[in-house]
């Protein structure tokens, strides 16, 4: 892997490096793939930690198939979201090592260089909103991160979040998703002292408005300190999770 920026200017600043050599380095970080419909953006993962994903909806699979090849030119990981079930079977025939989720619509080729410390917990209120952890779970294993699932246990039966009490308190950061009246994020902050990253998801009747009851009650939870990412965006919340591990990460490193 290259090196990063902030190692690039490290070494610049404590004269490892001349000036040629840095501005070398770092035009190289800041590389594109030019496609006819795509500028792809190879080391972004070097600035932000989450690399470029591709979200295949509304993608030919002529298109998406053409990006893949090409990330993979340069890069050992490529990551996909959004991605129907008739898109998955083309690629994962195209690519059979891939790991694919059909639920979580989402699929990731290679593999990280990097394994990241720490564990994410996934929890959801129902069956339903499962899809929605799935596809955090692809970006999660696609970089390393260790995670461990938590499904229905809403606040319809309370019990079965209080009896998984331990499991929970084993993850260091945790992702809650929850459509109907988007509670559990909320009973959530109220017990565990952990990060917790709230996903509300399109799953109710009529006054559930498509999700975005779940999103105002995330929004104007009474348990302080839960972040609310959009509807349905799992991607979301396990990049907020993985940029959360990776800050750990480096400070434990430093001390």
């Amino acid at each position: 892997m290259k090196k990063s920026l902030r190692k690039i200017l490290e070494d610049f600043k404590s004269s490892k490096l001349d000036i040629e050599s840095t501005l070398k380095l770092i035009e190289q970080n800041q590389k594109t793939i030019e496609l006819d419909y795509a500028s792809l953006d190879i080391h972004r993962e070097h600035r932000t930690n989450i690399p470029e994903i591709i979200f295949c909806e509304n993608k030919s699979i002529d298109q998406i198939l053409k990006i893949i090849k090409s990330i993979l030119s340069e890069k050992k990981l490529v990551i996909g979201s959004r991605c129907s079930e008739e898109k998955l079977k083309l690629i994962r025939k195209k690519y059979p090592k891939g790991t694919y989720s059909f639920d979580g619509k989402a699929f990731f080729i290679g593999k990280s260089n990097e394994k990241i410390h720490g564990r994410v917990g996934l929890i959801t209120a129902g069956t339903t909103d499962i899809s929605v952890c799935e596809e955090a779970a692809i970006l999660l294993q696609a970089l390393g991160v260790d995670f461990q699932k938590f499904y229905d246990i809403g606040v319809a039966g309370i019990h079965r979040l209080l009896s998984r009490i331990d499991g929970i308190n084993s993850c260091d950061v945790l992702i809650v998703a929850a459509g109907m009246e988007g509670a559990l994020p909320s009973v959530v902050g109220g017990i565990f002292a952990q990060p917790i990253i709230a996903v509300p998801t399109n799953i109710g009747y009529g006054t559930s408005l498509n999700g975005f009851t779940a999103l105002f009650a995330m929004l104007t939870s009474c348990s302080p300190g839960i972040t609310v990412v959009n509807i349905n965006n799992g991607i979301g919340a396990a990049s907020a999770a993985i940029k959360i591990l990776k800050l750990l990460d480096r400070k434990l490193k430093k001390d």
